[in-house]
């Protein structure tokens, strides 16, 4: 769509902080007034709008999407997504080992943030070799759900996003508490793909999907970081 607006800013009311476009507060998809928890996220995101051409591109705006989902989404379903999230859980990547040099590696990379699951959380997960289906006890799984649960709407909109792509909820636990990078979680989450890469070479299409895969956790890190900013 056309540009409609000259200006973006933001403002504060009992609510929270909001963004506005010539003085009109910005609205989400289900046209609830789009109210944020920080005066950091409100800015970055009146940025966005403010980075728009003659044209607005919805897609070129990444953290009002996450916080469109947050609103629109999260908040009336939160008990459906804590669910989505601890699925990775139920499968959690990190639990399934291949042979040999391989193996070696997943063990390197994967058993440390297992184990910090099961020391700061209480979720000790089992591991297998293979990829056929290995069932969790459900005291760890239980112990996931209150871990991920404790996070707000905000924190549970990237934990998903960190989820979905390394396929562990350990992981974006471990990301989310700070125990990792987000770097470093996506890093260690495709040893695998780095493997068959060492074996039968880069693929093109491949190596593009992981740059844009890399980019939505960058931009999930920053929205949960400006989600928690002190003002």
């Amino acid at each position: 769509m056309k540009r409609f607006y000259k200006d973006a800013g933001i403002a504060q009311d009992g609510t929270g902080f909001h963004v506005l476009l010539d003085g009109k507060k910005v609205r989400t998809p289900a046209r609830n007034a789009l109210t944020l928890p920080t005066a950091a996220l409100a800015e970055a995101i009146a940025e966005e709008w403010r980075g728009q051409g003659d044209e607005v591109v919805p897609t070129a705006m990444p953290l009002l999407r996450l916080a469109n989902t947050v609103q629109d989404g999260i908040g009336p379903a939160r008990e459906d997504v804590v669910t989505a999230i601890l699925r990775f859980g139920e499968n959690d990547h990190l639990c399934y080992r291949g042979e040999g040099e391989l193996k070696r590696r997943q063990a390197e990379a994967w058993d440390p943030p297992l184990a910090w699951a099961a020391e700061a959380l209480d979720a000790r997960l089992l591991v297998t070799e293979g990829i056929g289906h290995i069932a969790q006890p459900p005291e760890a799984l239980s112990a996931l759900r209150t871990a991920i649960a404790a996070y707000d709407d905000y924190a549970l909109a990237s934990l998903h996003v960190f989820a979905s792509i390394t396929g562990s909820a350990v992981l974006a636990l471990a990301v989310a508490a700070g125990r990792v990078s987000v770097e470093e979680a996506f890093h260690i989450s495709r040893l695998d793909e780095a493997w068959q890469a060492e074996k039968w070479g880069l693929d093109f299409e491949a190596e593009q999907r992981a740059k844009r895969l890399a980019h939505e956790m960058n931009v999930a890190a920053q929205f949960l970081a400006l989600s928690r900013s002190a003002d």
